[in-house]
């Protein structure tokens, strides 16, 4: 793809003009971005050493965790050092692998956050079948798929982006090289390429949120019909951490994703998108796991056995 541009590396331009900002912004990312990390670690650690944890529920939020991780290493590093340089450069190769990368993971969540809503229509919807259905060998092939389907998407967007000319201006108005501010770079007619990515993004944005939507529609019909109050209380408060992430990482994906056009990218763009890759892997662990009261006592019973936190935790 290289080869057929003039264009050797691209500058990102994101947060270049809030001059003294910068340094503020650099501590708020960077106490986020660690805070991401050991949240999402220490769930990750948990789910794999408690053996109460060995669920197909936590096994999906396991994954998440690790897709989210993952998906925040590729962005945030290089934002963070921006912030602190003068020199915001970043290779042609470099751009469109942090792109392959960022959409890979983006995607595989998105899949995965609609096979967590089949979990829960299966464990509150069908509990008699929930064993059959949500076997382990059954579990390890929905997130194979996530992962397949996430990252050939990925590659198909990437390619229709960096298989265009880049013969001029490389100036990318934005923290990393995203969809939108790249595909405005290229010196040659991107109507097909964009018609195409807003075609794949709408299905693989919509098809699982319209998947999630179904099986809740069955699991609020399944809820209203337990006679006690109480029983409903705790089948909703199994499907409201899952809820909220899920309104937050679609609502941001397609306000950023799902517009007719590229080319009405704008600074806003740039704070949805923000939000779309630090807010929403800042929930996971702190949303859906720790608010978990399994989560919390796998949580101090690990710690408990260490030096650092007393067993009374």
């Amino acid at each position: 793809m290289a080869n057929s541009s003039f264009v050797t590396e691209f500058l990102l331009m994101g947060f270049s003009s809030l001059g003294k900002l910068q340094l503020v912004l650099f501590v708020v990312f960077l106490s986020l971005y660690l805070i991401i990390l050991t949240g999402n670690i220490t769930i990750i650690s948990v789910i794999r050493l408690d053996h109460n944890l060995h669920t197909p529920m936590y096994f999906f939020l396991c994954v998440l965790s690790i897709s989210e991780t993952l998906y925040t290493i590729v962005i945030l590093p290089k934002m963070l050092f921006n912030l602190l340089s003068v020199l915001r450069t970043l290779s042609f190769t470099s751009c469109a692998t942090q792109m392959f990368f960022f959409l890979g993971f983006a995607l595989n969540n998105s899949f995965i956050l609609g096979v967590m809503g089949y979990d829960r229509y299966a464990a509150i919807c069908q509990p008699l079948h929930y064993p059959i259905l949500m076997s382990w060998k059954v579990c390890g092939q929905l997130a194979v798929i996530s992962v397949i389907c996430g990252f050939l998407t990925s590659l198909v967007a990437t390619v229709l982006v960096f298989s265009l000319p880049f013969c001029g201006p490389n100036k990318v108005d934005h923290y990393f090289c995203d969809i939108s501010p790249v595909i405005r770079l290229a010196c040659a007619n991107a109507h097909v390429n964009e018609l195409v990515i807003f075609i794949g993004g709408a299905l693989v944005l919509l098809v699982p949120l319209l998947f999630i939507c179904i099986s809740y529609g069955f699991i609020v019909h399944t809820i209203l019909r337990i006679p006690s109050t109480e029983g409903k209380r705790k089948a909703f408060s199994t499907c409201a951490s899952h809820l909220t992430v899920v309104i937050v990482h679609y609502g941001c994906a397609s306000s950023v994703y799902l517009r007719p056009s590229v080319k009405h990218t704008s600074s806003k763009n740039s704070l949805v998108t923000v939000t779309y890759t630090i807010i929403t892997p800042l929930l996971n662990p702190m949303v859906y796991s720790l608010r978990n009261k399994d989560v919390q006592m796998a949580i101090k019973k690990m710690f408990g056995k260490t030096v650092f936190f007393p067993k009374s935790l």
